[in-house]
């Protein structure tokens, strides 16, 4: 499944050089190759040690037709316990 292994791939990219992923929100395929929404958790320890709400990073990521991560951007950022709507 191409979707799966894409996922895959963006997890273990992003658990190893940017943060845990919380949940994957979009795939979707364009022109150059996949757009994905991806959710972390910013700072987990930090948060821990001062007692407040995790923070959620949304990043925007771009795949390569090879299914590599190409590049990403951090789009907003959030405490957990926020409500988040999007239209």
């Amino acid at each position: 499944m191409e979707i799966k292994q894409i996922i895959g791939n963006v997890t273990e990219f992003f658990n190893e050089f940017v943060a845990p992923v919380h949940k994957i929100t979009s795939v979707e395929k364009n022109d150059n190759g996949w757009q994905l929404t991806v959710e972390v958790i910013e700072e987990k320890e930090y948060m821990k040690k001062y007692a407040k709400d995790e923070m959620i990073g949304v990043y925007e990521v771009l795949l390569s037709e090879e299914k590599e991560v190409a590049s990403y951007k951090r789009r907003d950022i959030r405490y957990r316990s926020s409500i988040n709507y999007e239209a």
